[in-house]
């Protein structure tokens, strides 16, 4: 399948790696990972793959699509969205509507934004020397599409598509090879774009498996005071959620205690401190050891702590998604049967109820890991950059 979809690839002319073998030589690719920093899902993702491919014996140098736009325009698009998402959720759910959904008509896009990026683009591959570009954000995969498409981009260009709704801004037809969390979005894509696309699974870092190290502390920690099963609540990096409050005092009263995530948010943390019952943390570096502790995830936004909570083996619900990309992604990922989708306070509970019987959750991880195959990301990459001219 692989060499079947990367024969849809235009080859270009004698490839390094061609002169390499012939050499005798083992081929090594420099590859450009386009991450950027809004959150941490995109920058996570973007650094276990940079970590794959040295592993493999490869070269891959991790840029911020952000730090590559003119002036300030990076950090005000990561200040907008950041202060949008927390404040003013109901105008993210419009701009979204706009710039990420399909529709009839013409339709915005981030073409033009993508385009204030092209010179410093074009300086970082010939500085770099890359064989290929690996966009892990949308905005970065309009960049490359639209410069692969108007020949401003003479290697091949590559997109890991990390959203389980993927919306518009992730699809262009100018690059060269879609990666997807899973085979159906993957035929979805190719089916929407005419291009090839290949299922590679989620990329995450080896430590979140089954009973990880320190699962063990995590437990007894969490369950030293009254035994109540420890329901573990995700705002991602930024913390950002939707009536947080409302949903621990709900917990509390049910018999569940919350364990809310507020990542860099202390005056989130601060806060939900106050509401009796309980525990509020700031940034975790053992997350596995506390998702494994924890009887289930409550998920806001479908993104990679749902991945990294299913790689432990602890259920995930999805409970008031933030706008947007999480409500479409939360929702997805029930769709694909994954996860549960709570609409309303009574369904969320239910869930809870069935998934945690006795405080213990079940085996999820033979159901998991028959619908998120871990495909050969390394190796699609690796005969994706051997394309690269010389």
């Amino acid at each position: 399948m692989p060499q079947q979809l990367l024969a849809a690839i235009p080859a270009q002319s004698r490839t390094r790696a061609v002169r390499r073998r012939a050499a005798g030589v083992p081929a090594v690719s420099r590859l450009l990972v386009l991450s950027a920093s809004m959150g941490a899902g995109h920058d996570s993702v973007a650094v276990e793959l940079a970590r794959r491919l040295r592993a493999a014996g490869h070269e891959a140098v991790r840029r911020d699509v952000l730090e590559m736009l003119p002036a300030s325009v990076g950090a005000g698009l990561r200040a907008f969205y950041h202060a949008t998402v927390r404040h003013a959720p109901l105008l993210y759910g419009g701009i979204y509507a706009a710039f990420f959904r399909d529709g009839a008509g013409p339709r915005p896009g981030s073409a033009p934004l993508a385009a204030l990026a092209e010179d410093r683009l074009r300086a970082e591959v010939a500085s770099e020397r890359a064989d290929a570009v690996v966009a892990v954000f949308h905005l970065a995969a309009q960049l490359t599409g639209r410069m692969r498409t108007l020949e401003r981009l003479a290697v091949p260009s590559a997109v890991v598509i990390t959203d389980f709704a993927v919306h518009r801004q992730w699809l262009h037809p100018g690059n060269d090879l879609n990666l997807c969390l899973t085979p159906q979005i993957a035929r979805e894509v190719r089916h929407r774009l005419g291009r090839p696309a290949a299922a590679c699974g989620p990329l995450q870092p080896d430590r979140f498996h089954p009973h990880p190290a320190g699962e063990a502390s995590w437990r007894q920690r969490l369950t030293a005071d009254d035994g109540r099963p420890p329901v573990l609540l995700s705002s991602g990096a930024w913390g950002v959620g939707s009536r947080l409050h409302a949903t621990a005092r709900l917990l509390v009263a049910a018999g569940y205690l919350p364990v809310v995530l507020c990542g860099r948010n202390d005056r989130l943390r601060r806060l939900l401190s106050k509401v009796p019952g309980t525990l509020a943390v700031g940034w975790v570096d053992d997350m596995p050891g506390l998702m494994a502790a924890c009887a289930a995830l409550i998920d806001n936004a479908g993104g990679q702590t749902a991945l990294e909570a299913l790689a432990v083996g602890a259920p995930v619900v999805g409970y008031r998604p933030i706008p947007g990309h999480g409500a479409e992604g939360v929702r997805r990922m029930a769709e694909f049967g994954l996860t549960e989708y709570a609409a309303d306070s009574w369904q969320l509970l239910h869930a809870l109820d069935r998934l945690t019987p006795d405080g213990q959750p079940p085996d999820r991880r033979a159901l998991v890991g028959d619908r998120l195959v871990r495909g050969d990301v390394v190796g699609l990459l690796e005969q994706l950059s051997a394309r690269a001219p010389t």
